[in-house]
Parts: C-alpha cells; sequence; structure tokens
C-alpha cells in the first residue's frame, strides 16, 4: 500500500512543477510583451557642468580663440 501512495505523491509533484513551471514561462512571455525596449538612447544619461543628470544632450559652446590661449601654458 506504501507503493501505491507513494507513486500518487510523485504525480502530484511532477503536476505541481509542471504547472509552476507553465505559470513561469506565462508571466516570462507577458513581460516581453509589454517591455518598452531597452534602445541604447533611452538608457543614455547625460552630466552637465554642475553634476546633474539629464536625458539630452548638453550644447556645443563655441570657444573664442583668446580663451583658448588664456588655458595653454606658453612654453
Amino acid at each position: 500500500m506504501a507503493r501505491s501512495q507513494n507513486s500518487f505523491m510523485k504525480k502530484q509533484l511532477e503536476q505541481k512543477k509542471l504547472k509552476k513551471r507553465k505559470e513561469k514561462e506565462e508571466r516570462k512571455q507577458e513581460r516581453q510583451e509589454n517591455s518598452s525596449g531597452g534602445s541604447l538612447e533611452a538608457m543614455m544619461v547625460y552630466v552637465d557642468e554642475n553634476g546633474n543628470f539629464s536625458s539630452t544632450p548638453p550644447e556645443k559652446k563655441k570657444e573664442d580663440p583668446a580663451d583658448a590661449k588664456k588655458q595653454r601654458p606658453s612654453a
């Protein structure tokens, strides 16, 4: 009699595992369908001169040639 109960329990455990695996696959599929995508542009973060984060790239500034000469040490 112990043998029949043992095989019954094995079948129940196997059914639980299959059910759990199927639910996990369904959740995975649902996440993939509802994902917003992971494009590189969406993940980019820029830092401005003050250290603040921004999703837009900073504007390029035109440098004056006079300022460039002041920054370079003369040899």
